[in-house]
């Protein structure tokens, strides 16, 4: 089989959906090429940031998107040791929404399709996998992916690699990866939620342990850090050993990790910062994880990647909608994400390596950190990380007109 289009999207993540309704929104024909079937992944990030529910109030969708099911958030909190602090209070923001909406990313995805949908430009095809870039004279000029009827082979101005961190565009492309470290990985898991727990999300500090809960609802999705590479090590000691930890930093939830049957409940999220040295290729541009793998320090990678997504549809719908797309376009796309992206990729890192590391190779009692201590007397410093955390140190607007 054999396409031809303007732009074509490998990946149909939050980078790779947000660019296709953008796209396809300022009249440009768009295909976007999903591997999967379906978006239902578990354990994917499901945090809308004020920065992102912006970017829906600017496209006029933000009161569709808010009655689907999901939390408000207006509160980060943690623990760190004894010492209980609000460590971010978005409602001080000046945005449309002073929360952070928690959403599964799968209803996020197809919300996202269904809007793009409601443009004649917008094409998705599931379960179409890239395999392959097409080139000519050093130019990328398409892409070839496995789909459920077939191979393809797809002609295009624009080929987007917004296919995660795993990327398979950015591989072929042979596009440079500098690799920043992470000293954590993080074992994903659910217990049930009931009447009379906390409602906002907290993460726990203690001695060798950190711990996160993140209010769904009905459930409490948890993060339980471990020190890189230790997951057999934890495993070989028992799951019931497991549940005790777990019991001990979550109290009110102790008479529920028997929920937890099996090590197959427990998911791995093996953590990764990386950053692309250059995110393009004459014809090919790289977004979202595919051009910057984030720490979940924060847990601003969906947002920064749909950030990315609206500057690229900001710089690019034009010269695709005109035919004259050059790499000059490509290059100031990577100039507008690279500071906000290499800035935030920094406090992550500098949070890996001066708290994360610590608290996990403690024995001993903690003593709460310096700035952890003021986040607690000082208001303006909860604001300050409001301001990081949910908006980023660039947030983009969308400029693109509705065309089509």
């Amino acid at each position: 089989m054999k396409a031809s289009v303007r732009c074509c999207i490998a990946g149909g993540g939050p980078a790779g959906m947000m660019l296709g309704l953008l796209l396809a929104r300022a009249g440009v024909p768009v295909l976007v090429l999903e591997k999967h079937p379906d978006f239902l992944r578990d354990f994917r990030g499901d945090t809308l940031h004020p920065s992102t529910l912006e970017v829906m109030h600017e496209l006029g969708v933000l009161e569709r998107l808010l009655a689907a099911p999901h939390q408000r958030v207006s509160r980060l909190n943690g623990q760190f040791g004894d010492l209980a602090v609000t460590v971010a209070d978005f409602s001080t923001l000046s945005t449309r929404c002073g929360f952070v909406a928690f959403m599964p990313q799968w209803d996020f995805l197809n919300f996202l399709a269904e809007e793009g949908k409601r443009y004649p430009a917008f094409q998705l095809r599931m379960s179409a996998g890239v395999t392959d870039l097409v080139a000519e004279a050093g130019r990328i000029v398409g892409l070839r992916a496995e789909t459920a009827q077939g191979p393809l082979e797809v002609r295009t101005d624009l080929v987007v690699g917004a296919d995660g961190r795993h990327s398979t565009v950015r591989a072929k492309a042979g596009l440079t990866v500098e690799e920043f470290g992470a000293p954590m990985d993080v074992l994903w898991f659910r217990l049930s939620r009931r009447p009379g727990d906390p409602v906002d999300p907290t993460g726990r500090f203690d001695a060798g342990r950190i711990f996160i809960m993140l209010n769904r609802g009905d459930y409490w999705q948890c993060g339980f850090v471990i020190a890189k590479g230790t997951r057999e090590r934890l495993e070989a000691r028992g799951l019931p050993a497991f549940r005790e930890q777990v019991a001990a930093l979550a109290p009110f939830a102790a008479g529920r990790v028997g929920e937890l049957h099996s090590w197959e409940d427990i998911r791995l999220l093996t953590v990764r910062v990386d950053r692309l040295r250059r995110w393009y290729r004459d014809g090919l541009l790289c977004i979202g994880d595919a051009a910057h793998a984030m720490s979940p320090v924060g847990g601003v990678g969906i947002n920064l990647a749909i950030q990315d997504a609206v500057a690229a549809a900001n710089r690019l719908a034009g010269p695709l909608r005109r035919g004259d797309l050059s790499t000059e376009d490509l290059r100031r796309v990577q100039d507008r994400r690279e500071w906000p992206t290499k800035v935030t990729q920094r406090v992550q890192v500098m949070v890996q390596n001066r708290v994360i590391q610590p608290v996990l190779e403690e024995t001993r009692p903690l003593s709460p950190p310096w700035a952890f201590r003021m986040l607690g007397r000082i208001p303006i410093l909860r604001r300050i990380t409001a301001r990081i955390i949910g908006l980023g140190f660039r947030p983009e607007r969308v400029r693109t007109p509705a065309l089509s």
